[in-house]
């Protein structure tokens, strides 16, 4: 008997290539190719994970044709030679074994890509300065070096690069390729009025700025034959004033529809900063955020099969969507990155048990280090070289471990260690499981967290292990139970500056606010501007309160690492609800009815109104629980992970727990 999800498990067959169902992964960079650009055995064993899965098609992101003039990335793949067909062919072979198509995000950067990499001025349609180079020039003192302007010789050239890139992927066994048309790269670069200023055939009208792109698609399909799939990615709307905009997105539809097989939807552009977020959305943006211009699309070209992206984040959106007739296709990234394996449980009937991605950007923000993608929710994501298919082994000898601690790190190494077949009991002094997530996830635009928090709440009481709510870890309970190894995650605690005042009672932390656990006034002060304080001040306005947020730092640097990209959000957020933020703002006292302030720039104090002062100036881990408890097994065998070791965000908190119980 099948699953209840029928059409995003029904097959499809195109120019004779079977798609098993209508899912895709949308394509990541994983930073796995080697230093040449060429896959390699981690690159393999990572995505014959995610093919096990039961996804239909894996594309992987931002191939370049030209290496040498257009990296933008640390470790990307190299398609421009004939030398990356042998290895690619591992990396087909090993997803067929599961039925998955592979494919490659055919990419040429031009205006941003990267001079450190290549040491070569940028190419694109016009002689423009890429923000990406202004930053750039800026950071380093230097003169910014405007992109070069493609001679008819150059885009000649360049043409053959896509459609030679194109039949190395058929040459090494695929089926498909999916090519860049969106987001500002060079594709989009001549099509888009805001980049491409030329005036030859080429620029100007609509005709004659789709001129490189048919010539593309035309010599790739040349190239590569009548029985090869053609996905084009776009985006549906640029979003940026001056880019191309959905009603000429769907004339430039019109000129392309008959040269492509799979019209690929999102939206926003790469190089922009302020317009990624619409291709790569975050936590507080929507939920299926571009499914209505693939909808738009569908009506306007109902012959045309079209795949939407960007934050569809499980398999019942994915049905509505199919099942709708919003579009053909689904593609995923983030979520498959986060559970691999969430067609199969839902297609077993198993899907309350997929992990939740979190739009928390964990992801992005390793390969922009640079380092090898990972995932906040997935400890097994990038190690499927020693976690193959995101699975620990079975320990040799079965031990009896405590796990100190309900938050992310102690339910992941409960979780880990119960897979390893080991006793298992988790002590947690609050009488709820999920630590600092029961604040975290307050706030009305934190579904995402929420979901994490109940998948992880679930998984832990269906494991098996014993959970002990409402009970202290003491020493002598440890040393009473005699147990092989302990895991010890007791999390970390809120600073308390040592201030005068600092302990009157209408000084709280401030998640304890936004959860109705202290009594607050109406004229509130909130000490620190990162994503806690934020968030209470949004909360707090909402219901009324007179907010003030202080920062002692110059700028947002606190919110920008801590809010997940959300920082333009919680800006908007900020200026829409009026919540006054004063920056080079100390807090030196707190009084009875306002609290003292000196301005670190000019050393002036200034006193604001303040019944009630919430602190919101970060965590420290719980260094004297967990010392009192080291001892309590043999040294050895005794892990200090999560918040408890360093404090940070969910992914370390998770990593480092996974790590201890994978090896116990």
């Amino acid at each position: 008997m099948g699953s209840k999800y029928k059409h995003v498990f029904s097959p499809i067959r195109i120019r004779g290539v079977t798609f098993k169902n209508r899912l895709e992964m949308a394509p990541p960079s994983p930073n796995l190719a080697s230093k040449d650009g060429m896959v390699t055995p981690e690159f393999v064993d990572m995505f014959r994970s995610i093919a096990s899965g039961g996804v239909a098609v894996i594309h992987i992101g931002n191939s370049m044709i030209a290496y040498d003039e257009a990296r933008d990335e640390a470790r990307q793949l190299d398609i421009g030679t004939d030398d990356c067909i042998l290895p690619l062919t591992r990396f087909v072979e090993a997803l067929e074994n599961f039925g998955a198509l592979a494919s490659l995000e055919i990419n040429h950067s031009g205006k941003d890509s990267m001079y450190e990499m290549t040491g070569k001025p940028a190419y694109s349609a016009s002689p423009l300065i890429s923000a990406r180079e202004a930053q750039r020039a800026a950071k380093l003192g230097v003169e910014p070096i405007p992109c070069l302007e493609m001679d008819h010789a150059k885009i000649k050239e360049t043409i053959e690069k896509y459609a030679m890139a194109a039949y190395r992927c058929k040459r090494a066994g695929m089926k498909m390729c999916l090519i860049h048309g969106g987001h500002g790269n060079l594709i989009s670069q001549f099509s888009s009025p805001l980049y491409n200023k030329r005036t030859d055939e080429y620029g100007g009208s609509l005709e004659n700025r789709a001129r490189f792109t048919i010539e593309v698609l035309d010599r790739v399909r040349e190239l590569c034959g009548e029985d090869f799939v053609i996905e084009m990615r776009i985006s549906a709307d640029e979003i940026h004033p001056d880019g191309m905009h959905f009603d000429e997105t769907l004339k430039y539809i019109e000129l392309i529809k008959d040269k492509i097989d799979i019209l690929h939807v999102s939206a926003g552009l790469h190089g922009e900063f302020e317009y990624m977020r619409y291709w790569f959305q975050n936590y507080m943006m929507d939920r299926m955020f571009n499914v209505h211009y693939a909808e738009k699309i569908k009506k306007a070209f109902p012959d045309l099969l079209v795949c939407t992206v960007g934050s569809i984040m499980n398999i019942d959106m994915a049905e509505e969507i199919i099942a709708s007739g919003k579009a053909d296709f689904v593609a995923m990234c983030r979520p498959l990155l986060a559970d691999p394996q969430m067609p199969k449980k839902y297609a077993t009937g198993h899907g309350e048990d997929y992990r939740p991605c979190l739009r928390c950007q964990y992801c992005a923000t390793r390969l922009m280090v640079p380092a090898v993608i990972n995932c906040a929710v997935n400890p097994y994501l990038g190690e499927e070289d020693m976690f193959p298919l995101g699975k620990v082994p079975k320990a040799d000898t079965k031990k009896k471990v405590a796990v100190v601690g309900g938050g992310p790190a102690g339910i992941q190494a409960l979780l880990t260690l119960v897979e390893r077949g080991h006793d298992v009991t988790l002590y947690e002094k609050s009488g709820r499981l999920g630590g600092m997530l029961n604040y975290a996830i307050l706030a009305d635009f934190k579904q995402d967290l929420r979901d994490y928090l109940d998948w992880l709440v679930r998984q832990a009481n269906k494991s098996g292990a014993r959970i002990l709510l409402s009970t202290e870890a003491t020493k002598e309970i440890l040393d009473a139970e005699q147990y092989d190894a302990i895991i010890i995650a007791v999390g970390g605690k809120p600073i308390i500056p040592d201030l005068p005042g600092i302990a009157k009672p209408h000084v709280h932390w401030a998640p304890h606010a936004d959860a109705g656990e202290v009594e607050i006034g109406n004229k509130i002060v909130i000490v620190g501007a990162g994503a806690v304080g934020i968030e209470a001040a949004i909360n707090l306005k909402k219901k009324g309160k007179d907010v003030t947020v202080i920062e002692m730092q110059p700028d947002l640097s606190s919110l920008m690492a801590s809010s997940g990209g959300a920082t333009m959000e919680f800006m908007e957020m900020i200026d829409e609800l009026k919540i006054p933020l004063k920056l080079n703002c100390k807090l030196e006292e707190v009084c009875d009815n306002s609290v003292i302030c000196r301005d670190t720039k000019t050393d002036e104090k200034t006193e604001l109104d303040a019944d009630t002062v919430l602190l919101a100036i970060g965590v420290t881990p719980c260094h004297e629980t967990a010392d009192r408890l080291r001892h309590s097994a043999p040294e050895t065998e005794c892990f200090v992970v999560g918040d408890a070791s360093e404090t940070g965000n969910i992914g370390p908190a998770v990593k480092s727990a996974f790590r201890a119980a994978a090896y116990i």
